[in-house]
């Protein structure tokens, strides 16, 4: 810097584009920007002049940095004063944008309700927990020997079919009934036994009435004198429960490899009452679930003496109760998520 006066005509020139540049910016953001490029010490326009202190003779170094600090507080002050003016028109367009009218009407949110199959398995466990039934919860995966042998299904039953069941291996399998979870408990825990099995089972199976994927409940019920009248007795509660007090069940002869005898188990049909209707196909009974004396067979290889001990099993179709009792003529509709069929059903 040769003198004081080219010092001065610098910092002139500065200050000029100061202006002419503030004039151009449209936010806090940019003044913070530009005045890193005024300020920096190493490459500001006016914090490089400081650097320069060095080079100026001594006697004109008080003058110097007089000058270039003068500069510098200008800067600032102009600085500060376009930030703070930015900042409040910010600030004003934010709160404008968030703003609430709390004089406009609400926006409506939908109520949500419990899956068909959620509202039904809750049903039976409460109405088999008032009967003192306990819940165990089986596994998916299960062994051939547990969803079949051990439940006197032959080798050359057509459930151990390939096309009939989800084989993961030549011992592994997904469940296709929660019948396997009487075997579990049976083995674990001496009579007397009272149990329901919720859970999903699986079965090669794809029409308007069956699924793949389906949940079905187990109940299995062991003691000394249980007999296939108490099985009647139970049911009987179970469905005026579900179905209405005017409901009543008949047994049919069944065959079913784990009980002995077995019955299909039908209700008096509860749309019509006995007249005959397209629910019922004209006959006034509705087919409902599967049940029978355990088998001594079964009672025998779980270790219970058959002589001493006997007991009921029955398996529930948890789609086909909500499908009866909620009007859903295809049980595809129960896993669609379509919420027009939830909205149907409040319980």
């Amino acid at each position: 810097m040769a003198d004081l006066n080219e010092l001065s005509e610098k910092l002139s020139a500065i200050k000029s584009e100061i202006r002419s540049e503030l004039d151009r910016l449209g936010s806090s953001k940019s003044v913070f920007e530009y005045k890193k490029t005024i300020f920096d010490s190493k490459t500001g326009k006016v914090g490089s002049l400081m650097r320069e202190m060095g080079k100026i003779p001594a006697e004109l170094r008080a003058e110097y940095g007089k000058k270039v600090n003068e500069v510098k507080t200008w800067a600032q002050g102009l600085f500060d004063e376009m930030d703070e003016k930015f900042k409040r028109e910010e600030m004003r367009l934010r709160y404008e944008a968030e703003k609430i009218d709390v004089t406009m009407p609400a926006k409506m949110h939908k109520q949500g309700y419990l899956h068909p199959n959620t509202l039904i398995r809750e049903q039976i466990v409460d109405i088999f927990g008032s009967m003192g039934f306990q819940i165990y919860e089986g596994t998916e995966i299960e062994t051939d020997y547990y969803n079949f042998t051990a439940l006197n299904t032959p080798d050359d039953h057509p459930a151990r079919d390939m096309q009939d069941t989800f084989y993961l291996s030549d011992k592994f399998l997904l469940r296709t009934q929660t019948s396997a979870g009487q075997i579990h408990v049976m083995e674990k825990q001496s009579p007397p036994i009272k149990i329901i099995s919720p859970g999903k089972v699986f079965r090669s199976d794809d029409d308007a009435t069956h699924s793949p994927m389906f949940s079905q409940m187990e109940g299995l019920v062991v003691d000394k004198g249980i007999t296939l009248c108490d099985l009647k007795g139970m049911l009987d509660v179970f469905v005026k429960k579900i179905f209405g007090e005017d409901v009543s069940t008949r047994l049919r002869p069944s065959y079913f490899p784990f009980t002995e005898p077995s019955v299909e188990v039908d209700v008096s049909c509860f749309q019509c009452h006995g007249r005959g209707c397209k629910l019922c196909k004209g006959t006034g009974w509705i087919e409902v679930l599967g049940a029978g004396v355990v088998n001594s067979k079964v009672l025998k290889g779980c270790g219970i003496d058959p002589d001493e001990y006997s007991g009921f099993a029955f398996g529930i179709g948890i789609e086909r109760i909500a499908m009866l009792k909620y009007g859903i003529n295809n049980i595809k509709l129960l896993f669609e998520s379509d919420l027009r069929v939830l909205e149907q059903i409040r319980e």
